[in-house]
């Protein structure tokens, strides 16, 4: 299989400033291998003899919101151009980006530490099954198959599910063999699903403008249904509006909850989101 090789600005203004050969994370520092890379005159080869000219690593280097990958010598941006324009950000982890809007906190905290916020607000047990509701790039998943989790996960987009593969911080998606990945519209996917067949659902969706149905009451009786008894939901809501217009989404968010028959429903200020549970028993 031909390697991938991952850049980003940070390595290419080490290969700028190299005189020779230099050995560089080529994974997104996913783990702590290094490839050497020599420098020959105008440009560089890469470790499976590929050559990128100086001219290309230059305009890599001016592009701070952009993954690159080399292969074959060949240099492509990880981007997608559709219906929307997608790509993967060099944050650490990367998040990606749709139209502009990034789909993880990158602020206050890295993605993985919002992705462990996130999962800690229901804490996933071994043998526990867990639906992801909708998976992005697939952290929350992959960090509650870690802690011995069964996950179904599902995601609407095709395109994300390509830049996924590109991205060697979701490699465990397709290669655990303890996430399911599911493509397709959760609001339709989740009424397949047995009743009672999640002991956790963790409900990811995105801003309400672009995904309202995912904030509905009848979506939310769906998750209730779904969940065993006993069951918890965390649910990202963020605060969109709050700030400048005095809009408190999370406050609709839990009173739908509850209306379905979900209890125990407060918020979780580190997560920027909510929990709830289903009772253990009818008229809990």
């Amino acid at each position: 299989m031909m390697e991938v090789y991952l850049i980003t600005f940070r390595e290419a203004r080490r290969l700028l400033s190299s005189r020779g050969s230099v050995r560089l994370n080529l994974d997104l520092r996913k783990t702590n291998r290094t490839l050497e890379v020599t420098r020959d005159g105008e440009a560089f080869v890469f470790p499976d003899g590929g050559k990128v000219e100086k001219e290309i690593i230059e305009r890599i280097a001016r592009d701070a919101s952009s993954v690159y990958f080399i292969r074959n010598g060949g240099v492509y941006k990880v981007a997608i151009a559709g219906e929307h324009y997608y790509k993967l950000v060099p944050t650490i982890p990367p998040t990606i980006e749709i139209n502009g809007v990034r789909m993880h906190r990158t602020k206050e905290v890295n993605p993985l530490q919002d992705t462990r916020n996130k999962v800690n607000a229901v804490k996933p047990k071994e043998g526990e099954s867990v639906l992801d509701t909708c998976m992005g790039l697939g952290y929350t998943a992959i960090e509650a198959s870690k802690r011995g989790a069964y996950v179904i996960t599902i995601e609407k987009d095709p395109n994300v599910i390509k830049l996924a593969r590109i991205n060697p911080w979701s490699r465990e998606l397709f290669t655990g063999g303890k996430v399911q990945v599911i493509q397709g519209d959760a609001f339709e996917v989740v009424k397949k699903f047995r009743p009672k067949s999640f002991d956790v659902v963790i409900h990811d969706p995105p801003r309400f403008s672009l995904a309202g149905k995912l904030y509905s009451g009848e979506f939310y009786f769906e998750l209730f249904r779904v969940l065993k008894p006993g069951g918890r939901l965390f649910h990202y809501v963020g605060n969109p509006g709050k700030k400048y217009r005095r809009k408190d989404l999370q406050k609709g968010v839990m009173e739908r909850l509850r209306k379905v028959g979900f209890v125990g429903v407060k918020r979780v200020e580190e997560a920027l989101g909510v929990v709830a549970r289903k009772p253990e028993r009818e008229g809990e």
